[in-house]
């Protein structure tokens, strides 16, 4: 189980969320005049709590990674952020790192081993609560500073796609909130397995609404985003990949140690 995962399953109970339906629509991007894209291209880490300013100092200063992921918010953030502020978010860019938003919602219903707060297998009420939650990770983005234009990474963990009500409820939350993204004018991002979560957005035949960046977990120490991408190679392409290639890695750098997952970016980031 990834960190993220663990993070999840530390979590408190709760009981499967309930609301009402939303009707899903093609969301169009071109009415809008959108942001220029902020692309980053590189080695990034991803680590559950937002480490100190000191500690993202000296880690920009070694030059390892040039991109951090920190958890924005969601009913699964499983981690306390004492650091992650705007200040902490301003710092962080004026020193040069391009800062990636995570936001851990609802969890499929069929997942297990965790106590993590899980969709509904109504695709109504799955959709209805994607709204409110991307709604809600707008909010938290903008908070911090990172502007319209940025890209929100909504992560779901793994889960048994072959599933089918499972994976129908996954499906309609993951668009509903990619739209409601779009809508308010972020781009929307993906975080999943690429046996599961991440298979299931890549391998859907209908593409109505999915996320536009699709970050695949698949731990193969390759520093890549292109030789081992498993789907069809005309997906998610023009810089809209990330790949989490190794997780639970403990380094230190310039006297700060911090346990992280190793990323390799390719893609939107934060716009502060």
């Amino acid at each position: 189980m990834s960190k993220k995962g663990r993070y999840i399953a530390w979590g408190t109970a709760a009981a499967v969320v309930a609301a009402g339906g939303v009707v899903m629509a093609q969301s169009s991007m071109a009415a809008t005049t959108w942001p220029a894209q902020k692309t980053f291209t590189g080695r990034a880490f991803d680590t559950c709590t937002a480490p100190s300013q000191a500690a993202m100092k000296a880690w920009k200063a070694d030059g390892y990674y040039g991109g951090a992921a920190v958890y924005v918010g969601g009913r699964n953030r499983g981690c306390a952020q004492p650091n992650l502020t705007a200040s902490w978010v301003k710092a962080a860019n004026t020193a040069g790192w391009k800062l990636v938003p995570i936001y851990v919602g609802a969890q499929p219903p069929c997942q297990t081993g965790t106590k993590s707060e899980k969709l509904s297998t109504s695709t109504a009420t799955a959709a209805s609560l994607g709204a409110t939650d991307g709604k809600d990770a707008v909010a938290k983005a903008a908070a911090l500073g990172m502007k319209a234009g940025s890209a929100v990474y909504l992560d779901m963990e793994s889960y048994d796609v072959t599933n089918t009500s499972c994976n129908n409820a996954v499906l309609a939350y993951v668009r509903s909130f990619s739209k409601t993204l779009r809508d308010k004018t972020y781009r929307a991002g993906y975080y999943g397995f690429s046996t599961s979560s991440a298979k299931a957005v890549a391998t859907a035949a209908n593409r109505t609404d999915l996320p536009g960046n699709l970050w695949y977990a698949l731990y193969d120490g390759k520093v890549t985003t292109t030789t081992d991408w498993p789907w069809n190679a005309q997906l998610y392409t023009g810089h809209s990949r990330a790949h989490q290639y190794q997780v639970n890695s403990k380094e230190t750098r310039k006297g700060y140690t911090l346990t992280v997952d190793r990323d390799y970016w390719d893609g939107p980031v934060a716009i502060v």
